[in-house]
Parts: C-alpha cells; structure tokens; sequence
C-alpha cells in the first residue's frame, strides 16, 4: 500500500505542475478571489477542477463515466478537444472537430499494444477547424492498458504532450483505484458467501428438527417457528447490499435466538440493552449474527445449567459499541489469537475469522473483533462501529413479500 501512496504522490504532483503553468497563462491578478498570486490561483483551480473529475473515473472507464469526466480533464489540459477510448473505440469526445472521432480511432491501435504514447498530425478538409494535432497517452493499471487518453489542439507542442502524459498517469490511479473497490467488493462478497456456507448447514438443520418436533404437539407452536425460520433465512440469504443497519441485524438475531429458545428451553437466557440513537447505524451484513452464535455455542458447551447471554448497545459519540457477553466455558486466548488469524476453526469458532476481517477492511485495524476470555471465565466480543465511514450506507430494510 505505501507504494501505491507513493505513486498516487508521484501521479498528483506533476499535475499540479501542468496547472500551474496552465493557471500562469490564464489566471488574471483581477479574478484570483483572494488567493493572492496567480499560481495559488492555479492550484486551487486544478485541485477543484481534479476533484470534480475523479469521482466518475472511481467507477471505472465506461462510456458514462467517460463522458461525465471528459470536460473536467479538457479544462485540466487547458486544451481545445480532449477524448476518452477504452480498448476498443473513443468512449467520449468534448470541445471542437468530434468529426475527428474515426481518425483518432484508426491510431488506437499502436498505444493499446505497446502501452506507450504517440503523437500524430491530423488531416482534416474541414476549413474552420482549429484542430491539427493529437497526442495519445494509454492508460495503465498494473501493466495492462486500459484505455487511451487523447488530448488535440492547433499545434505541435511538447509542454502539451507532457502535460497530457501527467494528466494521464492521475487518470490511471484513479483506474486503480475504481479496481481496488470492485476488488474489495468482491472480497467482501466471497466472505460473506463463505460465511453463509458456514452457518447455513448447522441453522437449517438444527432449526428444521425442532420445527418438526412440534408439528403434531403444538401446531401453533410450529407454525409460529416456521415462521421465525422464514425471516431469519430470508434476511440472511438477501441479494442486495454489503450493509445493513443495526436495527436490522438485531431484528434477524431476535429470530435466530427464538429458534435456538425453542430447541434449548430454559438453558438459554438472554438480556438485550440497545440504546435507540444507535438503531439507524450502518455495519457490515451479517455482522453481529455469528457473534451471538458463537456466544450461544459457547455458553451452552460442557454448562449442565442456564446459560446467560447479554447484548448490549451503546452510544459513544462518534461510535456505536456493540459488546456480546457469555457466562460459558471461556476459551484459551491462545487459541482464540488462532482461530482469528484462520489457523484453525474449531467447533463455536465459526465465523469469528470472517468477521474480525470484514470488519478490518471496512473500517481499519483499529476495528477489529476484540475479546476477552480465559478459561471457565465466559467470553466477551466488543464491536465499535463508527456512525459514518465513507462507502457504508445501508440499502434499507428489505420490501414485504
């Protein structure tokens, strides 16, 4: 990651560079709204302009993306066409002689294969058009051309062409980084179906026998826990969204912890404290679930008597924390340190690993899963969640079927 760093600095710098001596050309002492000299000036204006620019390239290159992002870069270049090609045809053209899409198109070719930029005069029998050069610079993420930047303007000129070649190297990283979110989505999207592969077998199974045992005894009693089953599964298994809310997710722990009431009686106790200001927070799906598992797991294992879990949540300005206590067996925090760093998975281990590292990426190291456990002492899960964090939001809760 620091190397990336270090190539997001090295991309950044030298465009602002190409702005300041865009903005030493154009800036008026007259209209630098207070910025003082024309090169602060300058640097705010391609800052300002950069980051108008970016979020559409944080979606990667499409031809919507394209077109969105292409003004923004033409006024970056300060030149009189700019267009955008992915690896197959120009994408999106802005400012004058678009009739010059087909000719920029025929020389693609050479910067997609050899991932080098080029320059070319244009031919054009059309009088009034200012156009007669072009440069192409590819664009490149990991060694592999995405794309071509093509910048055009009335003349030869190298001041444009390594201007073009920096404007190009900050599109590139922001390609980049639209590929380490899909990546990370996809991470999270893996995790979270290893999760269910985990959990379902051992939930569907145990839950259908105690459903079943009641049929012919408590039919009400059956229909009523067919019904928890339903929601329970129908929350776990949703199609849309890697977040949820903390209302929601305790909602689905209020259905998994009746099936569990049902097939374990009076062994299991369970105390909920939730501070309403903390329901709207937003977390990573199926978050807080395996947790309440493991603690179920855990409390019941080698306990003759009545296990006692207590969830709370609590508002802590800028954080939600969330802590899930047990009275069970504890554990060896050697042990434990094993099972989250994936060494092992034993019995009442499932999911722990899944989440602590969901919740690290998400959020960063400082989130993860911290726990407090010895031998014969019970177990205690603590979760902070911060109450806004960029890219989580929840999708809300799901339409009635």
């Amino acid at each position: 990651m620091s190397g990336f760093l270090a190539g997001l600095c090295v991309a950044v710098l030298p465009l602002l560079a190409a702005g300041f001596w865009l903005g030493r050309r154009t800036a008026r002492p007259e209209n630098l709204g207070g910025l003082g000299t024309p090169v602060e000036h300058a640097t705010f204006q391609t800052l300002h302009t950069a980051s108008l620019a970016a979020p559409p390239l944080r979606a990667g290159l499409t031809e919507d993306t394209a077109r969105r992002s292409a003004r923004r870069l033409r006024t970056l270049l300060g030149t009189d066409a700019l267009c955008l090609a992915d690896d197959r045809r120009v994408l999106a053209w802005d400012g004058v002689g678009a009739h010059h899409r087909d000719e920029i198109a025929g020389h693609l070719a050479g910067p997609l294969r050899t991932g080098r930029g080029e320059a070319f005069r244009l031919t054009c029998g059309t009088p009034d058009c200012p156009l007669r050069w072009a440069v192409l610079v590819p664009l490149t993420v990991d060694d592999r051309v995405h794309g071509v930047l093509v910048a055009c303007a009335p003349r030869e000129s190298a001041v444009l062409a390594r201007a073009a070649a920096e404007v190009a190297r900050w599109v590139s990283v922001q390609l980049e980084l639209a590929d380490l979110d899909r990546s990370r989505t996809r991470l999270i999207e893996a995790e979270i179906r290893a999760l269910r592969a985990q959990i379902s077998p051992h939930f569907i199974f145990n839950s259908l026998a105690v459903i079943a045992s009641f049929v012919r005894t408590d039919p009400e009693r059956a229909r009523a826990l067919l019904l928890e089953f339903a929601d329970f599964t129908r929350y776990s298994f949703r199609r849309h969204g890697d977040f949820t809310t903390l209302a929601d997710e305790l909602h689905a722990i209020e259905h998994y912890l009746a099936l569990v009431r049902a097939r374990f009686g009076d062994r299991l106790a369970v105390t909920l404290q939730i501070a309403p200001e903390v329901l709207p927070v937003a977390l990573p799906f199926l978050c807080l679930q395996p947790l309440v598992e493991n603690a179920v797991k855990h409390g019941l294992e080698g306990k003759a008597g009545t296990c006692r879990i207590r969830i709370t949540a609590q508002d802590a300005g800028a954080e939600a924390v969330v802590a899930i206590d047990d009275d069970g067996a504890g554990m060896d925090p050697a042990l434990l340190r094993r099972i989250l760093a994936g060494e092992v998975s034993p019995s009442g281990g499932i999911g722990l690993s899944n989440v602590d590292e969901r919740l690290r990426q998400v959020y960063g190291d400082g989130h993860g899963l911290v726990l407090e456990t010895a031998p014969g002492a019970g177990m205690r899960i603590t979760v902070r969640l911060p109450k806004y964090q960029p890219g989580v939001h929840s999708a809300g809760r799901l339409p009635a079927e």
